[in-house]
This record gives structure tokens, C-alpha cells and sequence, in this order.
């Protein structure tokens, strides 16, 4: 009979711990995702912004040899990323593919200028530092303007802000549940192990050896939901990946693995207050409240 009863308890206490662990990996499956969610949406503002392009329209009497020694000159500067050259028989060919037709025959001449391109670093695409780089570019007396979209820039960057805060609001309201069930789930857990803590305590163990085991077991617990939930991450990431290839360019496994970090000491974190917390609720209550 005690042997029967010893095994059944054994099985409840394994039930309970598995539950415990599936759930503190279910939970910090949605907190990863969401720290996957940032990284991608900072990424595609990156690659929003780095994919403004400035218009610098060349005079026509700048030879190709004079525009390129210009496009070095750009490229050396802190704020550009990157620069193209298009040569006056190359922007005619690209408005001749849009229109459909030759407008060169048309008109008899090729009206376009020569111009570079450039592409400027995500942290300099705002209005300001367009501003003072359009301004240090259009003194170079090989230069006749520079074209851009200023609403455009101002647009992204806004709505970047609103779509920033939306989402931070977001990944707080998310950490405070997440760690509300993380903590529920450890307090159930450890609500059917409340005999054997006051068993321990009645028979002259110490408050620091009653919870050593569980603060083991619930770092154990966080640790393995943890590696659980991180699996399933990188499961969602090819997954994604494999819907929508476009999702490779924003891909960053430096950062996917500060989030799975973070995944791990968030889950060994909460499993360890929680149960602290938990432990010391039993330890301080009398045996008759146990009932309760």
C-alpha cells in the first residue's frame, strides 16, 4: 500500500513538474517572439531608411571620368552607405523600359543628366542630416541640384516612432504577464508540495536546506522551459523564412542569440523569485492553514 502510494505521489510530483516546465516554455515562446518581432522591425526601419535614395544631377558639361572622381568623393563621406553612377545613356534606357517607347527618337536628343545615387546610413536619414549633406554636396560646382523626397523622410521617421512605442508598449504589457504565469504556475506547483515543506520544517530543517531543492528544481525548470522555447523560435524563424524570403535580408543571428540569452535568464529569473516566494509563503504559515 505504501509502495502504491509512494509511486502514485511520485507521479503527481513528476505531472506537476512537467506542466510546470511546458508552461514556463509556452510563456517565454511569446516573449521571444516578440523580442524577434523588435529585431525585425528595427532591421526593416534600417533597411527602410538606408534605402532613401538622393538624386544628384550632374551638369552636362561634367565629363564621365569627372562624375566618378565625384562618386569616390561622396562615397568617402561618414553618412553615405552607398552610391551608383547612371551615365546619360543609361537613364535614358531605364525611362525608355518605364514609357514603353523611345522617347529619344521621338524628341531627337537625350535630355536627361548624368547622376549619382546615393544611398545614406539609416542613422543620418533624417531631415536634418539630409539637409546639411545636401548642402556641403550642391557647393561642388559639378552639381546643378539635388533631388529627394523631405515628406518621405519625415514620414517614415514618424511612424517609426509611433510603430516604436506601439510595440515597446506592447513588450511590457507581455513581460508583466508573462511573469504573472510563470509565477502562477510555479505557486500551483508548489502548493502540492506544501506538506513536504512543513514535514521538513516540523522535523528541524532550516528555512535555507527546505529551499535549496526547489530553488534547484526551479532553475532547472526555467532552464529547460527555456531551451524549449528557444527551439521552438528558431522553428518559427525558418518556418517564416521559408513563407516570406524576403525575411533573410533583416536576418541577424547576432541579435536572434541575445534574444534566446535573454530567454534563458528571463526564464531562470522568474522560475527562481517565483519559487523563493512560493517556498516562503509555506514555510511561514502554521499546519492547520495548510487545509486552506
Amino acid at each position: 500500500m505504501e509502495v502504491y502510494e509512494a509511486s502514485t505521489s511520485s507521479r503527481k510530483t513528476k505531472s506537476v513538474y512537467v506542466s510546470t516546465v511546458i508552461s514556463i516554455a509556452l510563456v517565454l515562446l511569446m516573449t521571444g517572439l516578440l523580442g524577434l518581432i523588435l529585431i525585425h522591425a528595427n532591421k526593416l526601419s534600417e533597411f527602410v531608411k538606408e534605402n532613401i535614395v538622393l538624386n544628384i544631377i550632374m551638369k552636362d558639361d561634367v565629363e564621365e571620368a569627372q562624375a566618378l572622381t565625384f562618386q569616390k568623393k561622396v562615397d568617402a563621406h561618414e553618412a553615405v552607405l552607398r552610391s551608383e553612377y547612371i551615365s546619360k545613356d543609361s537613364a535614358a534606357t531605364q525611362l525608355s523600359e518605364e514609357l514603353g517607347e523611345d522617347f529619344i527618337t521621338f524628341l531627337g536628343h537625350n535630355p536627361l543628366s548624368a547622376s549619382v545615387d546615393v544611398y545614406l546610413n539609416a542613422e543620418y536619414a533624417n531631415t536634418d542630416s539630409v539637409n546639411a549633406f545636401i548642402e556641403l554636396i550642391s557647393a561642388d560646382s559639378q552639381v546643378t541640384e539635388v533631388v529627394y523626397q523631405e515628406s518621405l523622410i519625415e514620414m517614415i521617421n514618424q511612424n517609426i516612432r509611433i510603430i516604436g512605442l506601439v510595440i515597446l508598449a506592447f513588450a511590457l504589457i507581455l513581460l508583466i504577464i508573462a511573469i504573472a504565469l510563470i509565477n502562477n504556475t510555479i505557486r500551483l506547483a508548489i502548493y502540492s508540495q506544501r506538506f513536504i515543506i512543513k514535514s521538513m520544517q516540523l522535523v528541524g530543517a532550516t528555512q535555507s536546506f527546505i529551499r535549496k531543492p526547489f530553488l534547484g528544481y526551479g532553475a532547472l525548470h526555467g532552464f529547460v522551459g527555456a531551451l524549449i522555447a528557444i527551439g521552438l523560435l528558431v522553428l518559427t524563424i525558418f518556418l517564416a523564412q521559408r513563407e516570406i524570403p524576403e525575411l533573410v535580408e533583416l536576418r541577424d543571428w547576432t541579435q536572434f542569440t541575445f534574444v534566446f540569452i535573454g530567454v534563458i535568464i528571463l526564464g531562470i529569473l522568474i522560475s527562481l523569485f517565483s519559487t523563493y516566494f512560493a517556498v516562503s509563503k509555506y514555510l511561514k504559515i502554521r499546519s492547520n492553514e495548510l487545509y486552506r
